[in-house]
């Protein structure tokens, strides 16, 4: 049965998509330019989520842990990272009424909102932030509670969206642009060690940490510890593989960029 959280997460999707729908036709009418890839990419991010707190997995994930690891991989890894790569912010404000729209944007223009943005934005305090917020919420009481309290659990999912989408849009659009490639790619694979140090630790601790899980798991025949081992493998394993992929990505971008700087000086 999905929970009024649940419902509430769903209807925000449902405005999001509705209005960057909205905003792609606008913008195609009047002949803007756009890249043919970020539609695609915004679609594929918001499916990723809308699959993430729909049934059958936002269910599942109160039950087994593994499944509750997949539910964030596909928050963080998949449905963030590819909604940045649509551009999704001015083609929503193009989707939204005069009124909304003039609105937004005073307030991410006007100083205050402006310079929240840029903090928020920065490379470095978006990796700090993401990482912070992902370790703090795998202590087991605080886990534990997100799976207990639908509230909370949807805290949790808002703020690991949140942090994944502002490290990638720092990483991608931040500050010095192109040029910082060559930062967001430090970035991205000391990512990859830290969240690589925290499956491994779930993997290879012998003891289950969430005991939570113990009776949910065993009503569906799995064994507690084991589920846990699959879970940190996922966040270990196929996790840093995704990252890794996406660092080499930006490696590529970073040197063409270089390239491109090169002859512009010849």
């Amino acid at each position: 049965m999905t929970s009024m959280w649940d419902a509430a997460a769903l209807t925000l999707l449902a405005i999001s998509g509705l209005l960057y729908l909205t905003g792609a036709i606008r913008r195609r009418a009047r002949g803007a330019v756009y890249r043919r890839w970020e539609p695609l990419a915004f679609a594929l991010g918001w499916s990723a989520l809308v699959t993430a707190v729909a049934p059958p997995i936002d269910i599942m994930a109160t039950q087994l842990f593994s499944i509750h690891m997949v539910q964030h991989e596909l928050i963080m890894l998949i449905g963030a990272p590819l909604l940045i790569a649509g551009r999704p912010l001015p083609v929503i404000l193009d989707g939204m009424s005069p009124g909304m729209r003039s609105a937004t944007v005073a307030l991410l223009q006007g100083r205050p909102g402006a310079a929240a943005w840029r903090t928020a934005t920065n490379p470095a305090v978006a990796w700090g932030a993401h990482g912070i917020v992902l370790w703090v919420w795998h202590v087991p009481a605080l886990y534990e509670w997100a799976v207990r309290n639908e509230g909370v659990h949807a805290l949790q999912h808002a703020m690991f969206l949140a942090t994944a989408a502002l490290f990638w849009w720092g990483l991608l659009y931040g500050r010095y642009g192109r040029v910082g490639y060559g930062a967001a790619v430090f970035y991205v694979f000391t990512t990859v060690v830290h969240t690589g140090l925290l499956g491994a630790a779930l993997t290879l601790t012998g003891v289950p940490l969430y005991p939570g899980y113990i009776a949910t798991s065993h009503r569906h025949g799995v064994d507690a510890l084991a589920d846990q081992q699959l879970a940190g493998i996922i966040m270990w394993v196929p996790a840093g593989f995704i990252l890794t992929l996406l660092g080499l990505a930006l490696f590529a971008a970073w040197l063409g960029e270089s390239e491109r700087r090169a002859e512009a000086w010849k």
